[in-house]
């Protein structure tokens, strides 16, 4: 199948599409169709996740049943997860950093506490940024990720972590030194750690978030922070409407 063939298709005879790329015709259905939800109760639904209240809070004054709402709201969230890796590579200047995620728990704190997760993200600056969870902040793990997500030649500002020395080979690398949590010098990677506040102070009014679905957790927050400067109701639905149900099932 032809990357995000939904965006180059023709329509045909009773609901079936055709690739312009390859000409291979399809069934689409689109993940708005693909709920069952009436159409007034799917746009007072999205407006809802807009303006960001979760599904808890409206199990009163909902339009559709908890479950159903909690439903709606993941087909969002993994529409929004497979529009940010559709994003071309960054370029330009671009700060890593990694976090933990979770609320306070008792016993050992920092990168070794109990129930965190690790999440690493990439912020080209005055920019976009790009965020993932994973296992361990081990070079193996976030190499390949910058790799992936930023072109050759960018310059790179992180933290005198061990895992970014190889960066001076990809590109420009500059070494951010800190004295008591504030940076010495000019360089600083105050964008990328903007955005962890941002993030957690989003996540909190969940009051914890699934582990089998922080990765679209976090894809909500990066949407949201990348588009923050348009109403994200239209694009939303915009996407809901082209892409097929298939491609984030």
């Amino acid at each position: 199948m032809c990357a995000l063939w939904t965006s180059l298709v023709l329509a045909v005879e009773r609901g079936r599409h055709k690739c312009r790329a390859c000409g291979q015709r399809q069934s689409f259905r689109s993940v708005w169709h693909s709920c069952r939800l009436s159409e007034a109760s799917k746009r007072k639904l999205l407006e809802h996740f807009v303006l960001g209240v979760p599904a808890y809070r409206l199990r009163f004054r909902s339009p559709a049943s908890l479950a159903a709402t909690e439903r709606f709201f993941l087909l969002i969230r993994r529409t929004m997860a497979l529009l940010e890796e559709c994003d071309k590579a960054l370029v330009g200047s671009i700060e890593c950093d990694e976090s933990a995620f979770g609320g306070k728990r008792k016993g050992k704190r920092g990168w070794g506490a109990a129930g965190k997760t690790l999440v690493f993200g990439l912020l080209k600056r005055n920019g976009v940024v790009r965020v993932f969870a994973v296992s361990n902040r081990q070079q193996a793990t976030l190499l390949p990720l910058i790799e992936a997500h930023t072109a050759q030649g960018c310059l790179y500002y992180t933290d005198d972590y061990e895992a970014y020395a190889s960066l001076q080979v990809r590109g420009e690398h500059v070494v951010v030194t800190k004295d008591k949590g504030r940076p010495k010098g000019r360089d600083h990677i105050n964008g990328i750690e903007g955005f962890w506040s941002y993030a957690k102070h989003w996540l909190y009014m969940y009051r914890g978030v699934p582990q089998k679905f922080v990765h679209l957790y976090l894809a909500e927050t990066s949407y949201r922070f990348n588009h923050r400067e348009q109403d994200l109701f239209p694009l939303l639905l915009k996407a809901l409407k082209q892409i097929d149900i298939s491609q984030i099932q």
